[in-house]
């Protein structure tokens, strides 16, 4: 089967489109025949190692054999599923999210039944379908398992144009929140056609210094701090981030509980399959919907990561994949 396979870290031009062997399903796991994936910041990180703790993970002087096929987000059908398999049949057309283990940039991939996979939304094509799953469900766990969104409270998204970014506004008012989305003045307009009440353009206003008091700010992007925000948060606000020093980041959570009513909210969204669902109920009542900015076909996955290495996409760069058969 085709994959893009990479063996060292650096630029978009590391992964190479190889042929490799077709996994076969072990008794509890299922076979996916992959429509598509997508391209996301955190993918573009993994292939640069751009942090310590990525190197951990993915090994520190080139990534694992086990990693070296990246893609966390996917759509497709059930090609075959392992004998001990319950959930899911042949023909079931699927979407989710692959975890730590990646793989999705290839022609098939290997799952456990017990994955955060789901049948598919009948609502969307493979592409959204695929589009829709990292940024909703992760901007779901931090605004309501982690943030504790409450209706009527002021929010600010910062990021407001992202994969998470857009999520969040359409999450923040079926929440019921009063959202403020923050983005350039190119993406304005997307922002305030998902409900955003208010949107800034950073690049002509200083939100920081915003005359608003929010309940949460949430930051979807990494590109604000606590010490900058907290003078805009009330006095028991909420500031969360999704990205930056994992260990940096937690002692501030702990600190800023001791010393303040504003509190920085970090971590990571690992249980994905109860969000799924809700993400899926959601999208049925026409609550939710992904935003594409741009598809490449996977031959073209050089280009797509050059694209959203620049930090301009608009929700989310999709990869189609196409079989011969």
């Amino acid at each position: 089967m085709k994959a893009i396979v990479y063996k060292k870290y650096g630029t978009p031009g590391v992964l190479k489109l190889n042929e490799v062997t077709k996994p076969t399903p072990k008794d509890n796991e299922v076979l996916v025949k992959i429509y598509a994936t997508t391209v996301t910041a955190a993918d573009c990180m993994m292939r640069e190692a751009a942090t310590l703790m990525g190197r951990v993970v993915l090994g520190f002087t080139k990534p694992k054999k086990k990693y070296q096929i990246m893609g966390i987000e996917l759509a497709g059908v059930i090609e075959q599923v392992g004998k001990n398999v319950k959930r899911f049949k042949k023909g079931d057309e699927i979407f989710g999210f692959t975890g730590f283990a990646a793989g999705a940039y290839a022609e098939y991939k290997c799952l456990p039944e017990s994955a955060s996979i789901d049948i598919k939304p009948d609502e969307l094509s493979y592409d959204e379908s695929a589009a829709i799953v990292d940024g909703a469900t992760t901007a779901l766990f931090f605004m309501k398992d982690k943030g504790k969104i409450q209706k009527g409270e002021k929010i600010l998204i910062i990021g407001a144009s992202g994969s998470i970014g857009t999520a969040a506004v359409q999450l923040g008012k079926d929440f019921g929140a009063h959202v403020t989305g923050v983005c350039s003045g190119a993406n304005v307009d997307l922002v305030k056609s998902l409900g955003a009440d208010q949107v800034i353009n950073y690049t002509q206003n200083d939100f920081t210094k915003n005359e608003e008091a929010y309940d949460m700010i949430f930051d979807t992007v990494g590109k604000s701090t606590f010490s900058k925000c907290k003078n805009i948060l009330k006095p028991k606000g909420r500031y969360l981030i999704t990205t930056g020093n994992f260990v940096k980041n937690t002692l501030m959570h702990f600190w800023t509980a001791i010393i303040s009513g504003k509190r920085l909210i970090s971590g990571m969204s690992v249980e994905k399959k109860k969000a799924i669902l809700i993400v899926k109920e959601l999208i049925a009542a026409g609550k939710l919907k992904p935003v594409i900015d741009r598809r490449y076909p996977l031959e073209q996955i050089v280009q797509a990561h050059e694209y959203v290495s620049k930090g301009h996409k608009k929700g989310n760069v999709v990869i189609t994949v196409k079989h011969s058969t």
